[in-house]
């Protein structure tokens, strides 16, 4: 069973700390579905991400609807485009995860803006209909640039 995890984000930007997060999934062996509310906030993730660091440093990726889904180590997806069965996927932008999605991952990210209250508030409801569903959940926070689990459900 997976859990849920949310990340408050306050030192910066969801785009710092998805290479970590990636990184990481990359060690356990995981493909990863990020996910976003926005085909053009996509767009520019998936600019990004063939711009970002260096050669060595490169992401694997593509965009959703590609004929070379399957075989993607990072699939950039919209809400409604998503790709059923991956052991993780990073929510940004207020984009959602169902109950069943966090049970059948590895683990599910919610990554949210803490200085956006609207998406402070959307975190809030969306940690407390997974934990009503019964999925495991931890919440961490920024810290003076360290990561702090503050609540675990």
């Amino acid at each position: 069973m997976g859990a849920a995890f949310f990340y408050h984000l306050t030192d910066g930007p969801a785009e710092e700390l998805l290479p970590q997060l990636l990184k990481l999934a990359g060690k356990q062996g995981w493909r990863v579905e990020i996910r976003g509310r926005a085909a053009r906030a996509m767009d520019r993730l998936d600019t990004d991400l063939w711009r970002m660091g260096s050669p060595e440093s490169f992401l694997p990726h593509g965009r959703a609807g590609g004929a070379q889904d399957a075989a993607q180590p990072i699939l950039l997806t919209v809400e409604g485009e998503a790709a059923p069965g991956l052991p993780c996927v990073i929510c940004l932008d207020g984009a959602q995860a169902a109950p069943d999605e966090v049970r059948g991952a590895e683990r599910v990210c919610i990554l949210f803006d803490g200085f956006d209250q609207e998406a402070v508030q959307a975190a809030r409801e969306q940690w407390k209909r997974l934990t009503k569903a019964g999925c495991s959940a931890q919440y961490w926070a920024q810290e003076n640039g360290r990561w702090t689990k503050k609540a675990e459900g």
